[in-house]
């Protein structure tokens, strides 16, 4: 029930000088006129975590056309109403001094990736609601709660009136936006139905400024197409572009360090996601599915049938049940690709420098030496085409060492100085001249794994009876005291998705894993519920706050095979 925001005012006037948690008294939604403050959970310590505050904007007041919140653009008009709100909050949403985060607001700041997110909802009645935090003033531990009145009743109704209701904000930028994700959505659906893996514009600015700062780099060089590989695709909003299109199947990046291969790469991961205007990457779309493998020393296995690529270990342990607490460089590559299959990829994305070399490819002189029955490894290199002409699912791989592939590839992009060239051609004269068939090893085809791994429930969790679960870097969360190392799933790029991909996995364990169900049949059921209910679903019925971003399906099985609790039948 709504109270007027003159009683929150005389509340916070009264509990002035008292100890912190009178606070809590003021917990409620209060009715603010234009919006209604929700003050959803109030920290107990000025040194604890932020109090978790909302503001809903009911539809007459925020004024946002209809249209602009229609299927595929409600998220990336939800992205443009958090950055306003961001920016605002960063520039104006503190008062000086108090004990901790005394006087600080804090809201999501998202990255150059378009992800749905906890912390804005857009309703389909156009009401709007964003979730951020305060830090409740105090000196020492008394109240003061006249800084908390300025902070509720000056500094956030601007806030609020400037950068969430329509008549407000950049109405050129943001129907600019709207617009670019009419293309995008058109441009992904274009590359399915005329058999493309990937696409990226003319114009385009991949490098980025540095590994720590995702913007693009200023005086790098606009990517252009080579001739052999453009297409030119009509879009509804932006009209004709130009940009390279690569066909499914496999194909070959090479070229000299420095030059840009992994560059593309990097560009083509992060092609599975939307990207605001001014990243450079704006039409840069790989088949939403890619997955980018990698090796991956030391992680856990459980009960992955890797046997496609390994098989006749000598010790007698069984690759189709491979176990492990402690993967080698060949084993957690095999896994790691067997595992991105399972998730339904259409397309794989490899980089010779974080590979395991003896999975990638065996050469003559090894092979002279050390003779096909004696080595267990199916080379990647043996499997790569059938796994394109039999399965469906394509290739992209960047080598600058070894040009093994050359023979298997449909393709083959040269970087030079960041340029793109078509250079199939030469790299077959070369293969056809240099690589005798008779120094290939042949395999025999097989069939894919079942993937009829049944999940089974994690009574150490269900039985913790407050589940505590933390991140730690992007990379890595705690949970229940167990920590997950996600740094082999290269494509998570933000923070928030690390704390979803936790909050799913607990919600999963808690709720859908019933030692019937395999992971596939899990994490399907989990992306329905989250599509028809939203990522609030992932509170289980507790304070809902910003703080989650919305992650892949293949990054949510990944967090699951990674999680060293695992067990299966």
């Amino acid at each position: 029930m709504q109270k007027p925001k003159e009683d929150l005012k005389k509340l916070l006037l009264s509990i002035d000088g008292k100890s912190y948690p009178a606070y809590k008294d003021a917990r409620g939604l209060w009715d603010f006129g234009d919006y209604v403050l929700g003050i959803d959970h109030v920290q107990g310590d000025p040194f604890a975590s932020p109090s978790k505050l909302s503001v809903r904007v009911p539809s007459k007041v925020a004024g946002i056309p209809k249209e602009y919140y229609q299927a595929h653009r409600r998220i990336a008009l939800e992205d443009m109403l958090l950055r306003y709100f961001s920016a605002r909050l960063s520039k104006e949403g503190r008062t000086e001094g108090g004990s901790g985060k005394s006087g600080m607001m804090f809201v999501s700041r998202p990255s150059q990736q378009i992800l749905e997110r906890s912390a804005v909802r857009v309703l389909p009645t156009g009401d709007v609601t964003v979730r951020f935090e305060a830090g409740f003033p105090a000196n020492g531990r008394r109240i003061t709660s006249h800084r908390l009145i300025k902070m509720l009743f000056d500094i956030l109704p601007e806030i609020v009136n400037d950068s969430l209701l329509h008549e407000n904000y950049d109405k050129r930028r943001m129907k600019a936006q709207l617009l670019l994700s009419d293309d995008q959505v058109y441009l992904r659906k274009y590359l399915k139905e005329n058999d493309y893996a990937a696409f990226v514009a003319d114009g385009s600015i991949l490098p980025r400024k540095s590994g720590a700062v995702d913007v693009p780099m200023k005086e790098a060089y606009p990517f252009r197409s080579p001739d052999e590989l453009a297409v030119e695709i009509e879009l509804p909003r932006k009209g004709k572009i130009r940009g390279m299109g690569i066909k499914n199947g496999v194909t070959l990046i090479i070229g000299g360090g420095y030059h840009g291969k992994s560059t593309l790469l990097k560009a083509l991961e992060s092609g599975v996601y939307n990207h605001i205007l001014g990243d450079g990457r704006e039409y840069v779309a790989s088949d939403r599915t890619a997955v980018k493998v990698r090796a991956e020393d030391g992680r856990a296995i459980c009960h992955t049938d890797i046997s496609m690529f390994i098989r006749d270990l000598p010790n007698g342990k069984d690759t189709v049940l491979f176990d492990t607490e402690d993967a080698s460089g060949s084993t957690s590559q095999a896994a790691n690709t067997i595992e991105a299959i399972e998730a339904g990829t259409k397309l794989l994305l490899i980089d010779e420098d974080t590979c395991a070399t003896n999975f990638m490819v065996r050469d003559a002189i090894m092979r002279k030496v050390v003779s096909q029955g004696k080595e267990p490894i199916r080379p990647f290199i043996s499997r790569v085409r059938m796994l394109y002409e039999k399965f469906g699912i394509s290739t992209i791989l960047v080598a600058g060492s070894s040009g093994a592939f050359f023979d298997v590839s449909d393709r083959v992009i040269q970087m030079e100085q960041y340029e793109p060239l078509d250079v199939t051609g030469e790299a077959g004269k070369v293969a056809e001249n240099e690589i005798k068939e008779e120094s290939r090893d042949s395999y025999e085809e097989i069939d894919l794994p079942s993937f009829d791994r049944v999940i089974l429930q994690d009574r150490a969790l269900l039985s913790d009876k407050r589940i505590k679960s933390k991140v730690i870097t992007v990379d890595s969360f705690s949970i229940s005291k167990e920590t997950v190392d996600l740094r082999g799933l290269e494509q998570i790029t933000d923070r928030e998705q690390t704390a979803f991909l936790c909050a799913a996995l607990k919600y999963s364990y808690l709720h859908l894993v019933n030692g019937r169900k395999t992971l596939r049949e899990i994490a399907d059921e989990l992306y329905t519920i989250l599509e028809k209910e939203g990522l609030e679903k992932l509170f289980d019925g507790g304070t809902v706050s910003g703080g989650f971003a919305m992650a892949p399906k293949a990054l949510f099985m990944g967090t699951m095979n990674r999680y060293r609790r695992l067990s299966v039948k």
